[in-house]
């Protein structure tokens, strides 16, 4: 295993690097090279930016460099905050050839992508994850959005980065529970698509745990090279795509449910996970087994595994409706034939979800 990786996305004639190691937001010459115009707006909130702000201004000093900082929380990814943004590129005079950074993790990621996606219809952005989260899966692919009250990234723009950067050494100062919530994301890749890197997982979970950077480098990449992949084949979430939602539809719904303020979003994916994974066996689709192993790995990995209590599920079940995967109303799951094997699945019984969602 190496401690550095390099991958590339690849779209028709467009592509873009992901570059994954230790140290790399203290490359001066690697960080100016990604912007090509005058002007630069780096987006990040108030939880990161004592750590990082500095090495990245100063690696921009030749530029126009603004900031933005925002406070820290997915109940930030707003309209509102989104209005923000588009003040500070207004106000500093940005043009065409201005380059926005996502500096932080999920949310800063989404609103950043959104902002440049939107900004004279459409600037250069470039992702510098700060979480585990961010490195295996948002910043990575183009999805870029704003939660509503009613759901989770209802208001959004596929715009694709011109570069990610992830700086493995920035997890040092992830705190413990976003840093599993992470690793929720990163058992998806396992669970949807290789029943080997499940297994790896398995057996690297202390590691992962305890935060060996040669273990986390090792998982970003494989993570980062099944995503590439998928995105290339179907850029826009057509078909293929969808399967990185396992356990996303069940853990939107818990999260809108808690009003953005409960699970923080990996660990209701994990719940998500699990819950696709009960109704898939359940439903005589998968074995039994797999589940348990599922649940096993998360709760392992210190993640929670069954429903919040007190929330309803027909209420859950009335948010997952309005998941952008539904069709004329209907849902369309993410479910599986068993570890490695997810599907996309059209008409289950509301019946079969409640229960799922009840037990």
């Amino acid at each position: 295993m190496k401690n550095h990786h390099e991958l590339e996305v690849a779209l028709g004639e467009r592509r873009y690097p992901i570059r994954i190691g230790r140290g790399l937001l203290d490359q001066p010459g690697a960080l100016a090279a990604l912007v090509t115009g005058r002007h630069a707006l780096v987006l990040t909130d108030s939880n990161v930016a004592p750590h990082y702000l500095a090495p990245v201004q100063a690696a921009l000093r030749e530029k126009q460099v603004h900031t933005c900082v925002l406070p820290p929380g997915e109940q930030e990814k707003t309209l509102a905050r989104f209005a923000e943004v588009m003040a500070a590129l207004a106000g500093m005079g940005a043009s065409r050839d201005t380059t926005v950074l996502a500096l932080g993790g999920g949310v800063v990621g989404d609103l950043a992508g959104f902002a440049a996606a939107c900004w004279m219809r459409g600037v250069r952005f470039v992702q510098l994850p700060t979480t585990l989260l961010a490195m295996v899966d948002s910043a990575v692919g183009g999805k870029t959005a704003v939660d509503l009250p009613q759901g989770k990234n209802l208001v959004g723009a596929f715009h694709q980065p011109s570069a990610v950067l992830a700086d493995v050494a920035t997890l040092d100062t992830l705190p413990e529970r976003e840093l599993r919530a992470g690793l929720a994301e990163v058992v998806k890749y396992g669970a949807l698509g290789d029943a080997a890197f499940f297994a790896w997982l398995e057996d690297q979970a202390d590691a992962l745990l305890a935060r060996d950077p040669v273990a986390l480098a090792e998982a970003i990449a494989r993570c980062c090279a099944h995503k590439a992949a998928i995105v290339a084949r179907d850029e826009t979430e057509q078909g293929e795509r969808m399967l990185l939602n396992l356990g996303h539809t069940f853990g939107h719904a818990i999260e809108t449910q808690q009003g953005y303020g409960g699970l923080l979003h990996g660990e209701a994916v994990a719940v998500g996970m699990v819950l696709a994974a009960r109704l898939s066996a359940e439903l005589g689709r998968a074995p039994w087994p797999d589940a348990a192993r599922l649940a096993a790995l998360l709760e392992r990995l210190g993640l929670p595994v069954a429903v919040p209590a007190g929330l309803s599920p027909d209420e859950l079940l009335a948010r997952m409706r309005l998941d952008k995967k539904a069709v004329s109303g209907a849902l369309r799951l993410v479910l599986w034939r068993g570890i490695g094997q997810a599907e996309v699945v059209e008409g289950v019984a509301d019946e079969a979800i409640l229960a799922v969602l009840d037990a």
